[in-house]
């Protein structure tokens, strides 16, 4: 790490990091800079340009149920259960048989 880097974050600042590419010389180089310096910087040098820095892909494996943790769930069927005929009781609450079987006859009854 060099030494104007240890020093950015000894001071507990917390700037962004920019790539630059420096057309008179046919050089790259990054650099830690607050968004004013960084538009000091191009404006001061028009032979410099800023270059798109990579960018993190953030995804997720599963569903939200998978992440979640009991105490969550256990809110939902609460609310499920003062909400019986809704999209949230259907996902998270709990019902019985009689109530599974009731409701296959009405969609049956319904579709005809």
């Amino acid at each position: 790490m060099q030494d104007g880097q240890k020093e950015i974050f000894q001071h507990g600042l917390n700037m962004p990091t920019y790539k630059f590419h420096d057309y008179e010389n046919n050089q790259s180089f990054e650099d830690f800079l607050s968004i004013d310096e960084k538009d000091k910087l191009l404006k001061l040098n028009p032979h410099i340009e800023q270059v798109p820095n990579g960018f993190a892909i953030v995804s997720t494996v599963g569903n939200l149920d998978s992440k979640t943790d009991g105490g969550f769930r256990e809110v939902m069927s609460k609310i499920a259960e003062q909400n019986p005929h809704t999209p949230v009781a259907e996902r998270y609450g709990s019902r019985s048989i009689r109530d599974v079987k009731v409701e296959q006859a009405i969609k049956k009854w319904k579709n005809r």
